[in-house]
């Protein structure tokens, strides 16, 4: 298959620390990539080596068979961005915002109308071509950005935490809208997010730990590798419990304060012999299919419902620093 991106041993040292640690992968022409990991873990800095806004340190990086240190004009035109925070004018319309950056990547006018009402059109956004960016809600922001985005028609869509802070439900809208568009333009997605049940949903996922790869596949695929069902057991006697499931039971336990999990194959044979068999005294007793927030938990030691928390305190934060 085509390549889209093709990253070979790329670092970026800052001050002498190293922030991105030697990552290597490739994205396929016409797939939706996610990026996930903690806070501090590389993503943005390695989407602002692929967009061209920072030069690695080491190593090769392509976009669409350009090299992101020599071609970085020709980089910059076959990719669209859309950032954490929104870049907007507020003072301008929407078609005002369209117009100026359409005009920034040379967009012919015969086009250029055509393609904004296209877009405009498809995130349910024509009617309010004419309204001032600041009586728009957080969503029409997000849904704006993502047609300024891809007005000039670009081949990978850089999306860096599309959606955080947005409630569940425009988030769901704005994946929505990015389905039709990578279906409807062929566009190439690559973006980073916190939210797990939007990962779920790229064709392949990368989670990086301090500045490493730490496992590339499909979300499928890495579910599986935790070696199958999530089982979660409360019982009177916690200690004992852990002792007797790591010798008679031969598992590998996590414990979340009076929560222990562990992953067994097919949960739903094995619990009624692990209920007969017991010794403890069980209090509760469930099993589920693995996500995507235990694979994180897995491979990074982390919990990434925390690290989103994290995230959208940081980011309310600097919108007060902006506004003082």
């Amino acid at each position: 298959m085509t390549k889209a991106i093709d990253v070979q041993r790329v670092s970026k040292k800052y001050a002498g620390l190293t922030v991105v640690d030697n990552v290597s992968f490739s994205v396929n022409q016409g797939e939706l990539f996610g990026f996930v990991g903690p806070n501090g873990a590389g993503k943005t800095t390695t989407i602002n080596i692929l967009c061209t806004l920072t030069k690695p340190t080491g190593g090769v990086a392509l976009v669409n068979g350009y090299d992101v240190v020599k071609d970085t004009s020709a980089i910059r035109r076959t990719i669209g961005v859309v950032f954490q925070e929104t870049t907007l004018d507020s003072y301008l319309t929407a078609e005002q915002n369209l117009l100026f950056h359409a005009y920034a990547y040379g967009v012919p006018k015969d086009i250029m109308q055509t393609r904004m009402k296209n877009l405009l059109q498809l995130v349910d956004l024509w009617d309010r071509k004419n309204a001032k960016i600041q009586t728009f809600s957080g969503g029409m922001k997000r849904r704006l950005e993502l047609v300024r985005g891809l007005i000039h028609h670009p081949k990978v869509l850089f999306l860096d935490e599309p959606t955080l802070g947005l409630d569940p439900q425009t988030r769901n809208y704005i994946w929505g809208y990015l389905d039709r568009i990578r279906r409807e333009e062929n566009v190439t997605i690559f973006m980073t997010t916190h939210y797990m049940e939007e990962a779920d949903t790229c064709d392949r996922i990368a989670v990086i730990d301090n500045g490493k790869i730490v496992a590339i596949d499909s979300p499928e695929t890495l579910k599986n590798k935790l070696g199958g069902d999530v089982v979660f057991l409360r019982t009177s006697d916690q200690s004992g419990a852990l002792r007797e499931l790591s010798e008679q039971w031969s598992v590998g336990v996590e414990v979340e304060e009076d929560l222990i999990k562990f992953a067994v194959p097919n949960g739903e044979k094995f619990l009624p012999t692990f209920i007969r068999k017991f010794k403890g005294q069980i209090l509760s007793i469930g099993v589920r299919r693995p996500t995507l927030d235990d694979v994180f938990l897995n491979l990074t030691g982390k919990d990434i419902r925390d690290e989103e928390v994290d995230t959208v305190a940081q980011f309310k934060q600097s919108l007060k620093n902006r506004r003082r």
